[in-house]
């Protein structure tokens, strides 16, 4: 019995599973670039103005100031500054990497316990 030589590979397999791969991903690329649906709005003229509402930007530095708007504020008098804002305002926290994290589980239990559901938490991106 003789022993035959290995001279080439069959790619064919290869090719079929790189092209069902490639079906997948424009599909799903398709899906994704379509998530907002296009409109053109009508216009009216006896509409009210939407109010656009202020966010409110809360910071927690190192030492554990805390900030509203880049105004300080003190830990007791949080909740009398937080009632300022309805309930469908835009809060964003940032919080420095050094704070302690107390003072963010703090912030975040007030804006649960009193209806706030709008957050965002901003972070740095590298």
């Amino acid at each position: 019995m003789q022993i035959k030589k290995f001279d080439s590979m069959n790619v064919v397999p290869f090719i079929d599973i790189m092209l069902v791969l490639l079906v997948i991903v424009l599909t799903t690329a398709t899906f994704v670039a379509r998530g907002v649906i296009p409109i053109d709005l009508s216009d009216s003229t006896s509409s009210d103005k939407i109010t656009k509402e202020i966010p409110l930007e809360i910071t927690i530095k190192s030492n554990g100031d805390i900030f509203f708007n880049k105004e300080q504020v003190v830990k007791e008098n949080i909740i009398t500054k937080l009632e300022k804002f309805k309930k469908k305002t835009v809060i964003t926290i940032s919080c420095d990497k050094n704070s302690k994290f107390e003072n963010f589980v703090y912030i975040i239990d007030i804006l649960k316990d009193k209806g706030y559901k709008n957050l965002g938490i901003v972070t740095k991106y590298e």
